[in-house]
């Protein structure tokens, strides 16, 4: 069986209080079975990947550049991409939902190609009024939706 593959999305900087949401989804990612994809990099990333992994999960780094040793020390498996920007697909495409935490332009591409995907999109202080993005208040309710949107499929 495949396992579930959640996406976080989120700045390569990030406030205290981002790092500490993203920390906290990385966790409840873990804690529901999935694995998180990310962007590998630093920030929410970063926080995201080390709530995961302290929580016992496994972590899919898609890189924008040509080597593995850029992703943060929380990336358990790390895919060096080459492609820039441009990495933003495939982490859309990879993950089934994407839960994006503060976020940059950056952030806003990957929103913008999980809605032409069809995929959930689930917020957190990001990138408020896009139609289609669900809009939430906490980690836990973020986690939730993504993991019912799974059950509703399955």
């Amino acid at each position: 069986m495949r396992q579930r593959m959640i996406g976080v999305i989120g700045a390569g900087a990030t406030t205290a209080e981002g790092y500490e949401v993203g920390r906290q989804v990385g966790r409840l990612i873990a804690e529901a079975g999935a694995v998180l994809v990310c962007g590998g990099l630093g920030g929410v990333m970063e926080a995201a990947c080390r709530g995961a992994v302290e929580a016992g999960g496994q972590t899919l780094g898609i890189l924008p550049g040509p080597d593995a040793d850029q992703a943060n020390p929380w990336v358990t498996l790390a895919v060096p991409t080459n492609l820039g920007h441009a990495r933003n697909v495939i982490i859309a495409h990879t993950a089934r939902a994407l839960i994006a935490v503060e976020g940059e332009f950056g952030t806003l591409s990957e929103m913008a190609i999980g809605l032409k995907l069809g995929k959930p999109v689930v917020a957190l202080g990001s990138w408020p009024g896009l139609p289609g993005v669900i809009y939430v208040r906490t980690p836990a309710e973020a986690v939730a939706r993504v993991v019912a949107g799974f059950e509703d499929v399955e």
